[in-house]
Formats: structure tokens, C-alpha cells, sequence
């Protein structure tokens, strides 16, 4: 891999890079096979990033005209504070990339976009048994000790 990582909003035209992107992050999570998410729902995703009305964002980072990793991030309001928070979906890198600097140069790019929108955070969670990327969140930010609930429907 070139040393010249290059995180980019993404356009309509890296949709085919960004696919197996977002594949691999999906049965990363165990959504793939018959649990994979319904195709409307990465074609929803995908529209999202580019509706002005959608909160909804994404970063690609880009090696050697290769897509090598995507970012999605929220911006939404709070009850606390006037400003948008900014909500880190999604991060992922392609395998051949791992620990070559890419995820941090994607959040990097996220805490950018949150300084451009006068956010005063940027906060995200992962899976408790993803000890790999908890290597690099801890260089990256801080935790904050607050636990997840959830009720599916």
C-alpha cells in the first residue's frame, strides 16, 4: 500500500468500490448469508449519502485509486447542548489494509466534518469482543463508561 492515504466524501460513482466495503463490514457484524440486510436497505443507505436532507454522511478512504475503507457518521440533535452531535456509525477497512493507518485517517476525517459543524462531540460503540479495533479507538478517544441497551422489535 502507498503511504498517501486520501479520505474523500463519497460520490455516486464509488458505489461499486463501496460495496464490498460495506459487505464486509455487514457479515463482519453477522449479516450476511440468510441473515444479510435486505437489498433495500443498503440501496436506502447508499441514497442517503447523498440527500440533502439526510443527516446521514460517508467518508471513503482511497489508495491508489482503490477504495480501501468507509465511514458513515450521523450529525443529531441533543437535549444537553445547542450544537449537532455526531454519531460514528460505521468504520471499516478492507483486510489487506488493516493497521496501516487507514481507519485512523477515516475518523480522523469524521472529527474534521464535526469540527466543520461545530459539534461538540463525536462518540461511536463497538462490539465488546472487537479487541482489535479497541486497540486503535484507544488511541483515538476516550471511553466513556456508558453501557447499551437495546430492545429489538
Amino acid at each position: 500500500m502507498s503511504s498517501q492515504i486520501i479520505v474523500r466524501p463519497v460520490a455516486r460513482q464509488d458505489f461499486e468500490g463501496w460495496l464490498p466495503l460495506w459487505t464486509g463490514y455487514n457479515a463482519f457484524y453477522g449479516r450476511s448469508g440468510p441473515t444479510a440486510l435486505p437489498d433495500a436497505v443498503t440501496q436506502t443507505t447508499w441514497s442517503r449519502f447523498f440527500d440533502a436532507y439526510e443527516p446521514v454522511h460517508a467518508l471513503v478512504a482511497e489508495n491508489e485509486g482503490r477504495l480501501v475503507g468507509l465511514v458513515h457518521y450521523i450529525f443529531h440533535r441533543s437535549t444537553n447542548a445547542i450544537a449537532p452531535n455526531c454519531y460514528l456509525q460505521d468504520l471499516f477497512t478492507a483486510q489487506d489494509v488493516r493497521g496501516k493507518g487507514v481507519g485512523k485517517a477515516l475518523i480522523e476525517g469524521v472529527y474534521d466534518r464535526a469540527r466543520q459543524a461545530e459539534s461538540l462531540r463525536v462518540y461511536w460503540h463497538t462490539h465488546e469482543t472487537n479487541h482489535t479495533a479497541m486497540r486503535l479507538y484507544d488511541q483515538v478517544a476516550e471511553r466513556s463508561g456508558f453501557v447499551v441497551y437495546r430492545r429489538l422489535f
